[in-house]
């Protein structure tokens, strides 16, 4: 531990809120940090790693890394500029890789070079990804003193202050080497007491006995699946190591190459999948890659095609089971079999039940929370250790309650109560980060799943690591009526009186309205109706996982069938996209008769799958000049194009698209009544 781990000199990057700085860093200045001046905050995975070069596994990604950071409306960094630069340390404001479960974003930073990242806080994705690959992160900026002076830093001062699994991954040189060393044998039930069919899937019950007090749903359910493991403790506390036994784990394309690969190179090309039955591999992504904007600009069309297909190779070689969107034209030529969508709303339409845990390539696995499941994202490496091992790596995580009363007034939605989280003081500070927020109360109750799983997803935007609803009678309705399932809600699936939370949120339904949130971050929310400007819109775009649900669809619909009976059209150069997030709710609107609707106004409606979101399909922005209003969950520079983003409810969406510019529904009809 006494050995330098980086030796100097190093050279040091301050992502200054100042593009004119950076350029000047970049060009060969040397600045300290008070001559760097403020720095940026909420640095996302989608402005390191831009969402149409992650076709790029190889050593040609480094070449991309911080070209989609925006200081305002300026991208400072070139492509290839940070890697001719010689950097070796970036330093960074508050919660730092912001966004996607992407681990293309560590991985372009230590190709390009970079071994060191110091900010002021860490997504906790971001963080765990940085880990799995050895690239140091540390919030101690006294280490730039002693970079400054010339001085070499040892193992012992860049894992100071981490917990012991996180500091023994980085001394090992990452997760898959520590695995191979201390994970063998560790998926077996033996680390956990005896597994037993349940209605609600299985579920380990040994170690739950172990914990003396009360406790969380959530740590209920993480402790039943908790496997005994090297530098993991026996009795664990808030911010400790563990591994968790998954009752499902799933991928999508754009992560499966880069697992197959890192799974080749640590075991050989003969390794072995554990509880492949337990797999589930999605291509959600790729299904309008030939229309995005994005992709055909960069001539990237071909490799996100080879992406998919290793994907197809990986998934029949280890005989997993696999969902895959069909294209416009393969959907005329299907017989209604395909079942397809994308992968979290999937998750909780077919396989997720009460519970169990359930881990995705996808910072937005959370919205299995909605079926009192602990649901979260990881990155590719923790996903290719899960796959051999058996075992997923997580942080126990302190929990926040979020205590719901009272009932939304017509027009409001979950969507509105996130945006409202969201730019509350406490999370846009970070204090969010990591953590499980338990959503409770009387008016829960008075939320369906579909609305549920909109709060759980965009847990992802609060930083947190998942969020949860305990189990009930709409619960049960849901996996009855959706799913032809009849579970039972077991006695211990509730938070005991006396949990701790670190944290109480409260919230008085009644008291909410239509929220928008302003382009570049989700936390940049305001009350639709305290918005001083005008804002005219180009692009009206509702999908997504958040609002791609059938109840989503049920406003879309409601929304334009009035703007029908009104004889409103959409106004001249204003485009809407709607796109389903699973088949099955392309068949519910089907069968609602929704589809004529939409098809009189001219809606382009597209299959289920990833589009706008995450830049890869129709409704993502051509121009930066261009503005759109989206029920998306994120909207980080460049997430849906280089124009600007604005997040809204799915009735606000489409009350926008009729006028043409930011409005409410009820704003809008009481618009068309003084007219």
């Amino acid at each position: 531990m006494n050995n330098a781990a980086l030796n100097a000199p190093l050279r040091v990057l301050y992502l200054s809120q100042d593009p004119a700085l950076i350029r000047r860093q970049l060009a060969g200045e040397t600045l300290n940090r008070d001559q760097a001046g403020p720095l940026r905050d909420d640095v996302s995975t989608d402005e390191i790693t831009p969402v149409h070069i992650l076709s790029h596994c190889d050593d040609t990604l480094g070449d991309f890394a911080h070209t989609g950071l925006c200081c305002g409306s300026d991208k400072p960094i070139t492509r290839r500029a940070l890697r001719q630069a010689g950097f070796a340390v970036l330093v960074a404001g508050r919660r730092y890789g912001k966004g996607s479960s992407r681990e293309h974003s560590p991985t372009a930073e230590k190709l390009a070079g970079v071994q060191l990242v110091i900010a002021e806080s860490f997504e906790r994705i971001y963080r765990q990804n940085a880990d799995n690959i050895g690239l140091f992160t540390s919030t101690d900026f006294g280490l730039l003193e002693r970079i400054a002076l010339g001085e070499a830093l040892t193992l012992a001062d860049l894992v100071r202050g981490r917990e012991a699994l996180a500091a023994s991954v980085l001394e090992a040189g990452g997760l898959l080497r520590w695995g191979q060393r201390f994970l063998a044998g560790v998926d077996s039930p033996t680390g956990v007491g005896s597994y037993r069919e349940s209605a609600t899937g299985l579920v380990a019950g040994t170690v739950a006995s172990q914990a003396s007090g009360p406790q969380t749903l959530f740590e209920k359910i993480l402790m039943r699946h908790r496997l005994t493991a090297p530098h993991t403790p026996a009795q664990p506390q808030a911010g400790d190591g563990l591994f968790v036994r998954a009752d499902w784990r799933f991928i999508h394309e754009y992560y499966t190459g880069m697992a197959d690969t890192l799974m080749q190179n640590a075991l050989g090309k003969d390794f072995t999948l554990q509880r492949p039955e337990q797999i589930v591999v999605f291509e959600d992504h790729t299904a309008y890659v030939d229309e995005s904007p994005a992709h055909v600009r960069g001539g990237l069309i071909a490799n996100m095609h080879a992406m998919s297909q290793a994907q197809r190779n990986f998934a029949a070689r280890h005989g997993l089971r696999m969902h895959r969107t069909l294209t416009d034209a393969e959907v005329l030529m299907d017989d209604g079999s395909n079942v397809a969508g994308i992968s979290h709303a999937m998750v909780a339409e077919h396989y997720a039940l009460p519970g169990q845990v359930v881990v995705g390539t996808d910072s937005h696995t959370p919205h299995s929370g909605a079926l009192a499941c602990v649901a979260f994202g990881v990155g590719t490496t923790d996903m290719a250790n899960a796959f051999v091992t058996g075992a997923v790596r997580v942080t126990l995580p302190e929990n926040v309650r979020v205590s719901l009363h009272g009932q939304m007034p017509s027009g409001v939605t979950a969507k509105d109560l996130m945006l409202h989280l969201l730019a509350t003081p406490w999370i846009c500070q970070g204090h969010g980060v990591g953590k499980v927020f338990e959503f409770t109360g009387e008016g829960i109750a008075h939320l369906s799943t579909d609305e549920r799983a909109t709060l759980t997803n965009m847990c992802a935007e609060l930083g947190g690591l998942t969020g949860i609803v305990a189990p009930d009678a709409e619960t049960l309705r849901f996996l009855r009526e959706r799913r032809g399932v009849d579970a039972v809600i077991e006695d211990w699936m509730h938070s005991d009186d006396g949990a701790h939370y670190v944290h109480e949120m409260t919230v008085a339904l009644n008291t909410l309205c239509p929220m928008v949130t302003r382009p570049g971050d989700p936390g940049l929310g305001v009350a639709l109706s305290d918005l001083p400007e005008r804002v005219r819109i180009d692009i009206a775009y509702g999908g997504s996982c958040t609002a791609g649900k059938r109840e989503d669809f049920d406003h879309y619909h409601a929304v334009l069938a009035w703007g029908l009976r009104q004889g409103l059209k959409f106004p001249p150069g204003v485009q809407v996209f709607l796109q389903y997030g699973t088949t099955a709710v392309r068949d519910y609107c089907s069968a609602q008769g929704y589809d004529k609707t939409f098809a009189a106004l001219g809606v382009r409606i597209l299959q289920p799958s990833c589009g706008a979101c995450a830049n890869c399909g129709p409704g993502s922005s051509t121009d930066a000049a261009q503005v759109t209003v989206s029920a998306i969950n994120r909207n980080f520079p460049g997430r849906s194009g280089p124009g600007q983003v604005w997040l809204a409810s799915p009735p606000t969406v489409m009350a926008s698209a009729l006028a043409g510019e930011l409005i409410s529904f009820g704003a809008l009809q009481r618009q068309r009544l003084q007219d």
